[in-house]
């Protein structure tokens, strides 16, 4: 291990631009991708903030750890997809669940109703081709100044990276179910 001294002057200064809604992607095959959307999620619900959440790849009825506790809090929590696209039994029926959902999160975005979005394993659609790339954009271009929006998943598609404001790629590095080790409830789900 690499000892620093620990800095005494402020390393940056205050930035002097305009506050305003952010377009956040955390992307990369590293775990804690939706781990950091929903960190976001608790602290602008700590602020008293309007928050949402979309999952891509979750079904509706998914009693995952977050739910469980965005439920208890009242953050609104909604599966849009029907799971794994390795046990979908009709990859044209997870595709038109994609779009579905694709114009409930657009909704809420382009309300104004909310200060942060979160699009949870959006990626994928994008990526299998089950959503179009430009509505997404638009979406993202067009929408109310003052709301911010977080991405996740692998593979963010570049288009979104460009016009993202802050982009985080979590680098795999070693993970537990690589050495046999399976999920742990609580810390994966």
């Amino acid at each position: 291990m690499h000892i620093e001294t620990a800095p005494t002057e402020k390393r940056y200064e205050k930035p002097e631009g305009e506050r305003r809604g952010l377009v956040i992607v955390n992307t990369g095959d590293g775990k804690g991708k939706s781990t950091a959307a929903f960190g976001l999620a608790l602290r602008a619900h700590g602020r008293g903030k309007a928050v949402r959440i979309f999952q891509f790849m979750k079904v509706p009825s998914a009693r995952f750890g977050e739910h469980r506790m965005f439920e208890q809090i009242g953050i609104p929590i909604e599966g849009l997809g029907d799971g794994f696209s390795w046990k979908s039994k009709d990859l044209e029926h997870s595709a038109q669940l994609a779009r579905d959902g694709w114009e409930k999160a657009r909704a809420a975005i382009l309300s104004g109703e909310h200060f942060l979005v979160v699009l949870d394993e959006i990626t994928y659609p994008l990526i299998y081709g089950w959503l179009p790339l430009e509505p997404v954009l638009e979406t993202l271009r067009t929408r109310p100044k003052d709301v911010h929006v977080v991405l996740t998943g692998r593979r963010c598609p570049p288009e979104i990276i460009e016009l993202a404001d802050t982009v985080t790629e979590m680098q795999l590095v070693k993970h537990a179910f690589k050495a046999g080790i399976p999920a742990q409830r609580g810390i994966e789900d």
